[in-house]
């Protein structure tokens, strides 16, 4: 894992067109700005983690629910 020390204002670049900016620090909490691609899927870990533990439980169903086929489609496999 690279790790980074940023200020607020400063960005990160990955790859040729994914910016990360430090919008701002407060307490124990950062607050970034992410520009991407709309091509490009930006989960929190929480939400991606709830998503695919939802798509495998489905998956041993059977069948997936109507919302979650629309994400499965939309997200990487791993």
């Amino acid at each position: 894992m690279l790790q980074l020390t940023r200020k607020p204002g400063q960005t990160i670049v990955i790859g040729d067109d994914i910016r990360v900016q430090v919008i701002q620090i407060a307490g124990g909490a950062v607050r970034l700005g992410i520009e991407a691609p709309r091509s490009v899927s930006i989960y929190r870990e929480e939400i991606w983690d709830a998503v695919r533990s939802e798509n495998a439980a489905a998956a041993q169903a059977g069948e997936l629910p109507a919302g979650l086929a629309a994400a499965r489609r939309q997200t990487p496999e791993s």
